[in-house]
């Protein structure tokens, strides 16, 4: 990661916790975790995103299942305070700061065999089955975090535009899980790789143009994250880690070159990224792809619409199998999302 002269990377453990909440409208402190059993072809990602001065948070259950559909629940609980990833019925527990986390939800959600009628949330949620939902995971860390808060060399934060920011820190770490996943009738028991983030700080989706997002595990020993974020139109920052043993190499240049189907949406991927120990090629297809959004007025009262596409994907490098997300979030224009053919 490149640190600009005069300013420094901070992270320490108590930072997995939550921090106190700044004055900005939009404050918001977000916990994220993936999960994906390679043996049973399935997983999901869970995430809550305290938005205390706004009143409320993010909570987003989101399972693939070996069959192709998708579970998917989204709620706004209301919350006075930012003091604990607790909301929505997801709950997010710290046993060990960067070592130990459990996950647990308890809750409705959507089955969608198609879950691509998801791009119509209102249809979706009337043609398709609420059920109940019970997840409970262990998770334990299998690499160092990546990541943290830009600030400067003597330790004061750095000022940031409320409106134009994303987040104020940021870091992702690798982590297996095991447990249990239980939808009306039916109950997997998971055993698999994953990716954590963390972050905080005030957030608009808006704030950047589009951005590809690819955590990926292939063993215990061997996973990935790319990121290659457009900032603003042009402006490309291409970084992230590959993990051999208990090492992390920061990525130093990446490409993606994306394969899509009549809606813009993602169906695969080839990806070359350089460390300063090699260089990867690793090739990605989307196993089963929803798409969200997020949609807010500006001052002016324009409706800014931001399309977020999650997709399950399987990803093969070096003779090796690994599972993980393709996440692709672009702004709409006239329509269509901003994002280049190729990242």
């Amino acid at each position: 990661m490149d640190i600009p002269e005069g300013f420094k990377l901070r992270l320490d453990p108590k930072d997995d916790y939550t921090h106190p909440v700044e004055e900005a409208k939009n404050y918001n402190e977000s916990v994220y975790i993936n999960l994906f059993d390679h043996a049973k072809v399935m997983g999901g990602w869970f995430r809550i995103g305290n938005r205390p001065n706004e009143g409320y948070a993010e909570m987003t259950c989101c399972i693939y299942l070996p069959d192709g559909s998708v579970g998917f629940f989204y709620d706004r609980p209301k919350i006075s305070n930012n003091d604990a990833y607790d909301a929505g019925g997801m709950q997010f527990d710290i046993i060990e700061p960067f070592k130990k986390m459990r996950l647990t939800y308890d809750g409705k959600i959507l089955l969608l065999k198609n879950p691509k009628e998801m791009s119509n949330p209102r249809s979706a949620f009337k043609s398709n089955p609420i059920l109940d939902c019970r997840v409970d995971i262990d998770y334990f860390t299998t690499a160092p975090t990546w990541g943290g808060e830009m600030v400067h060399e003597d330790g004061q934060p750095i000022d940031l535009e409320a409106e134009k920011s994303f987040a104020r820190a940021h870091y992702e770490q690798h982590v297996g899980g095991n447990g249990l996943i239980k939808i009306g009738d039916q109950e997997w028991k998971v055993d698999g790789l994953g990716l954590r983030d963390h972050s905080w700080g005030p957030r608009y989706w808006q704030s950047i143009f589009n951005y590809r997002w690819l955590p990926m595990s292939f063993t215990k020993d061997f996973s990935a994250m790319i990121s290659v974020i457009e900032r603003e139109k042009g402006n490309f920052r291409r970084s992230g880690v590959i993990q051999k043993g208990n090492e992390y190499h920061n990525i130093i240049d990446a490409r993606i070159e994306t394969e899509w189907d009549e809606d813009w949406y993602q169906t695969g991927m080839k990806i070359w990224a350089k460390t300063d120990e090699g260089e990867y090629e690793i090739t990605g297809k989307v196993i089963s792809l929803i798409p969200l959004r997020n949609k807010r007025k500006n001052p002016e009262g324009e409706v800014l619409h931001t399309r977020i596409t999650e997709a399950m994907t399987e990803f093969q490098c070096n003779g090796k199998v690994g599972y993980g997300m393709s996440e692709y979030l672009d702004q709409i224009v006239d329509g269509k999302p901003v994002g280049s053919d190729v990242s």
